[in-house]
């Protein structure tokens, strides 16, 4: 029996998918469909609520001995209401944005909510692959949403391929979990037996790194900038990039009990936080900076999901989801106004308009980690923790953050200096689309609590460390103010990551698919032909043996057949017609002669009966 919790966590992903594709299969105006889908999400935001509070599990039979659950625990709890809030902030934002307004545009976002909150929520792999194929399949269509301009639906293709070649590793899991007895439960698959437990962690953590944009993969981060401002709003928040990292925190489980993986997984978010830092402070393109830092930050994520703080780590997502889609918005206000999302063309820009400026500027500072915003609080959750198991992962972890008060400081930098005497544009936001950047500025501001006591969903750090880390932060945010940033120019194009996976990846296979091409053409066609070739001239030796035997054996048959049918037809008229007709002439003379003498007379009768027994008489004297 099904309680109203239960349904609750149902209509918390079925709600957003129905109005969805409710909304792709209608041709509901704009407005109608903006309501729709501002409507639909204020409804999840209030589900996500109660969900949280009431920990729901449910579930339904997939295949023998596991299921399609669903169900919310402490993780799911503090990041599903946080992806609620902000989706409908973002849908909210998107009301004034005049080139995503439509049917097509609401549809796809609230579908791509829906499967953020699946993954969320998901308690076994098939509800997590169903999330992640729904997941993969609208980033493609948001990022190329405006399809008549070529490059946009090239870097929608370059995103849904890189991170479904990723996804490969979560069905090469999926099949290692049932080959390893666990079953397909996420919780249980640290118990699956030793072999085939790494193989389940190997394909779980390419899987998420692949989402989370997390070196190697991170170069598809930048191409997905060419979507509209509130999809990289979403999709770098809450949504996909967000999710694979909190795979990661997911399983942790899973990545300790083998050792390497935990191991591994806490380098490689070091190092996509450093390297990634370097590529953002090099930018000069406001959303390349954001999409940059994002693989930074979430680079926190994947390492808390290795040293096992799963608290910090939830609590760095939830407050890097409210910090990164209040600045997409900025810049996205800021192309509306300006007509560029250039660093240089957005100087003073803060000036000019205010309340997008200060709630950006909110943002960014908490992005830089100054006490006692939100991520440096969350930073330092995580920070703590690497302190206790190695020296170098701490290390590592303050010059990531050194590197976020850089980039966050050269967009404090741009906003806020002087713009020089130019034609800067005109207007000014529309009051709805403020609303949102306020209450995500809000959050920006104070989901630090969730990393602090007594709120705190995580142990937090030493007052030491945090005071060091607020110091950093500050100090770099100082020099940069002061002296600027220097700009890496190497840094500039994501390390050539996209260049190497064109020579790693789409060289060797393009080779591959030509010298496969040129065997089909020169081995398997010729074989073909010659075998056509053959084939053809047994079909006409064929026809000739059956032209000249079989036609000549079957027409000479038929002669035969219709010349011993003429002689019968012969014999029949000539002999057994003539025999039946000499019978019946002899038999109709015979009765003739037989009715002579019935004539009636009775005196004629007496005479023959008298003959006959004079005959009998002779007869039997003889």
């Amino acid at each position: 029996m099904l309680t109203v919790p239960d349904l609750a966590l149902w209509a918390l992903v079925c709600l957003p998918a129905l109005a969805g594709v409710a909304l792709l299969l209608t041709n509901a105006r704009g407005r109608t469909a903006a309501l729709v889908s501002i409507g639909v999400s204020a409804v999840v935001v209030a589900l996500s609520v109660v969900v949280a509070v009431t920990r729901p599990a449910v579930g339904v039979a997939f295949l023998a001995g596991t299921e399609f659950a669903l169900g919310v625990d402490g993780l799911s709890g503090t990041v599903v209401p946080a992806v609620a809030v902000v989706t409908l902030l973002v849908l909210t934002f998107a009301v004034g944005e005049r080139s995503v307004a439509g049917h097509r545009f609401h549809g796809y976002m609230l579908v791509f909510a829906a499967a953020a909150m699946l993954t969320a929520t998901a308690t076994t792999l098939p509800a997590l692959l169903l999330a992640w194929e729904v997941m993969g399949a609208m980033s493609y269509a948001l990022i190329g949403y405006r399809w008549q301009d070529d490059h946009r639906v090239s870097a929608g293709l370059t995103a849904f391929l890189t991170t479904r070649t990723a996804d490969l590793g979560l069905y090469l899991a999926a099949g290692a979990a049932l080959a390893g007895g666990a079953g397909l439960a996420l919780a249980d698959l640290a118990d699956s037996t030793p072999g085939w437990r790494h193989v389940i962690a190997a394909g779980v953590l390419v899987a998420a790194l692949g989402k989370a944009a997390q070196l190697p993969f991170s170069f598809w981060l930048a191409r997905a900038m060419e979507g509209p401002s509130p999809v990289s709003a979403l999709l770098h928040s809450a949504a996909m990039v967000a999710m694979g990292a909190y795979l990661l925190l997911r399983v942790s489980p899973l990545l300790g009990a083998t050792g390497w993986a935990a191991t591994a997984t806490v380098w490689l978010g070091a190092v996509t936080a450093v390297g990634l830092g370097l590529v953002a402070v090099a930018q000069r393109d406001l959303k390349q900076l954001l999409a940059a830092s994002t693989a930074a930050q979430l680079g926190f994520v994947v390492m808390a999901a290795g040293l096992g703080a799963v608290g910090g780590g939830a609590a760095q997502l939830v407050a890097h989801a409210f910090t990164k889609a209040g600045l997409f918005l900025a810049a996205g206000a800021w192309l509306t106004l300006l007509g560029s999302k250039n660093l240089e063309e957005l100087r003073g820009a803060a000036r000019r308009w205010r309340v997008v400026g200060v709630t950006a500027t909110v943002s960014a500072l908490a992005l830089a980690g100054i006490a006692p915003l939100s991520l440096w609080a969350t930073k330092d959750a995580v920070l703590a923790v690497a302190l206790e198991h190695s020296l170098w992962w701490y290390a590592a972890g303050l010059l990531a953050t050194a590197l976020s008060a850089a980039y966050a400081g050269k967009i404090l930098l741009v906003l806020w200096r002087p713009a020089a005497d130019r034609d800067a544009g005109g207007g000014s936001p529309d009051g709805l689309a403020q609303v949102p950047l306020v209450v995500l500025a809000v959050g920006a501001a104070g989901a630090g609590v969730l990393a602090l006591p007594p709120l705190g969903i995580t142990a937090s750090a030493p007052v030491t460390e945090l005071a060091a880390s607020a110091v950093l932060a500050g100090a770099v945010l100082l020099a940069v103010w002061r002296w600027g940033v220097p700009e890496p120019r190497w840094a500039l194009a994501w390390f050539g990551l996209e260049r190497a996976a064109q020579r790693v990846v789409v060289v060797p296979v393009l080779w591959l698919a030509d010298t496969l091409a040129r065997f089909d053409d020169r081995v398997l066609d010729r074989s073909v032909s010659a075998a056509a070739l053959a084939v053809t001239r047994i079909s006409v030796q064929a026809a000739r043996f059956d032209d000249h035997v079989l036609d000549g054996a079957v027409g000479a048959t038929a002669t035969v057949s219709r010349s011993a049918a003429d002689r019968l037809a012969r014999a029949d008229h000539r002999g057994v017609d003539g025999v039946v007709e000499a019978s019946a002439a002899l038999t109709r003379r015979l009765g003739e002669l037989a009715r002579r003498p019935q004539t009636g007379q009775l005196h004629q009768y007496y005479m023959a009966a008298a003959v006959m027994l004079v005959v009998a008489v002779v007869l039997l004297l003889t």
